[in-house]
């Protein structure tokens, strides 16, 4: 499975995307130069949206959107012979 290259969580279903929030602005230029055109997404029953530009992926909070087995970090799991397993 690919991962998106970022994941922005969210408490609203509706979100906007310009590709450029995370870059930093110099006197020289503005951060919107060096993304794409702003766009307004939907997070639907999915409980993510992903943006066709950038492929940020925006998850909801609370929504059915969860971490399946291949995304989960050696952190995430217990340890063997750990008692909480059942």
């Amino acid at each position: 499975m690919i991962q998106p290259p970022e994941t922005v969580t969210t408490d609203q279903p509706r979100v906007c995307c310009d590709g450029a929030s995370s870059i930093r602005s110099t006197g020289a230029y503005k951060p919107s130069a060096l993304g794409h055109p702003r766009i307004w997404l939907e997070i639907d029953e999915k409980g993510y949206v992903d943006c066709p530009y950038c492929d940020r992926r925006f998850v909801l909070e609370g929504g059915p959107a969860q971490p399946g087995i291949d995304e989960l970090e050696p952190g995430d799991l217990p340890a063997p012979g750990d008692g909480s397993v059942a």
